[in-house]
């Protein structure tokens, strides 16, 4: 989550994301790949751990019908919330007109979820040697256009291709189609036991599974024939064919991309488990407030980026309008628009810093009081 800041931060007020993607190995640096590089770990652990925490809240004496209930719930809460507040906070946008719509992570999660609500009433080896059989062979689909459906073209886009189709008037953009990322999440639901296992058996098996992912990753990579529609190539320099070999596709995510940042976050999660944190510790206040942190982040960047736009350009519109870099219109946006990277994690540093005491107090109040409204943000 501390990471993932960085990323919107980089959106929000780089002046390199204004004009080229940080993995376009034509125009990035070292030190802008990597920024965006370090945060491709976001999606999937996110996916991964919403399936664990899905797992453990069944095991509090809750039927799995409960479960299903409070998933769909659940997930048709983030949907909401995606189209409208983080809407708003994303591009200042509320009305539903032609204008787009990008269905971005948190409508992913609630998908998923919503799925999950189904999934889970599969006998649990079948949902997960069902959900490993997806993220291996989901790319062997690649080459399928969504034109084959005709006017059911829309589902393919929602399902596994990055694309745009109207609704009624309304463009979407579903920058996060549900397939594979609901099989990681229903993986990580069916590896929620193993967090019961005793802890020097699972703390070993987490570091075996994660290192025998990241040599797959290795591997698979290094055949360059599947796993990943982007092929690595050498390139002008050896450390740019090291960027070219971990730039991994993220929309829809590669075998390649999952197997990337999975393997290395499990042998991350044996480590973290050895390590005893303080209730005041700032992972472990953002980690028991995922959503709340989320929303507030969003909203804390866009705020500080149109302050910085203030500060330097004085006050004119385009501040109120999205960057381009979220897709606003360039010309509107003076040609030198945007911050350096290092300023970037200045911001993303304040932001963190900002947020701590907010998400401490909601902490808090989460553990003081049981309100079911509580478990939707």
């Amino acid at each position: 989550m501390i990471l993932m800041a960085l990323d919107h931060a980089r959106d929000f007020i780089s002046s390199a994301a204004m004009s080229f993607p940080p993995t376009d190995l034509t125009r990035t640096t070292t030190s802008l790949f990597l920024t965006r590089w370090i945060t491709h770990f976001c999606a999937p652990v996110f996916a991964f751990t919403a399936g664990i925490g899905s797992f453990l809240w069944l095991r509090r004496n809750r039927t799995t019908r409960q479960l299903s209930r409070f998933l769909v719930t659940r997930g048709l809460w983030l949907i909401i919330l995606e189209l409208t507040v983080l809407r708003w906070i994303l591009f200042l946008q509320v009305e539903m007109n032609n204008r787009l719509i990008i269905l971005e992570v948190i409508w992913m999660l609630g998908l998923s979820m919503v799925v999950l609500a189904a999934l889970v009433h599969l006998p649990a080896r079948w949902l997960a040697a069902l959900s490993i059989v997806v993220i291996a062979t989901h790319n062997l689909f690649d080459s399928i256009a969504p034109a084959r459906f005709g006017s059911l073209a829309w589902v393919w886009d929602i399902l596994h291709q990055q694309a745009v189709f109207p609704v009624h008037g309304v463009n979407f953009l579903v920058a996060y189609p549900l397939v594979p990322w609901v099989a990681v999440m229903a993986v990580g639901y069916c590896f929620g036991p193993v967090l019961r296992w005793e802890s020097a058996r699972r703390q070993r098996f987490l570091v075996r599974l994660g290192i025998s992912l990241s040599i797959a990753f290795i591997v698979i990579r290094a055949l360059n024939r599947y796993g990943e529609p982007a092929p690595w190539a050498g390139q002008h320099s050896a450390l740019f064919t090291v960027l070219s070999f971990l730039n991994c596709t993220k929309y829809p995510p590669s075998l390649d991309f999952l197997l990337m940042t999975l393997g290395p976050a499990l042998v991350a999660l044996a480590w973290l488990e050895r390590v005893r944190f303080s209730d005041a510790n700032p992972l472990i206040v953002f980690g028991r407030v995922p959503l709340f942190y989320f929303v507030v982040h969003l909203a804390v960047i866009h705020a500080l980026a149109i302050l910085l736009g203030f500060l330097r350009y004085g006050w004119h519109g385009f501040l109120l309008l999205p960057a381009p870099s979220m897709g606003g219109p360039a010309k509107l946006f003076p040609p030198d628009y945007g911050v350096s990277l290092w300023v970037v994690y200045g911001v993303w540093a304040a932001v963190v810093v900002m947020l701590y005491p907010v998400c401490r107090w909601y902490a808090q109040l989460k553990q003081r009081r049981h309100d079911w409204w509580l478990s939707y943000l």
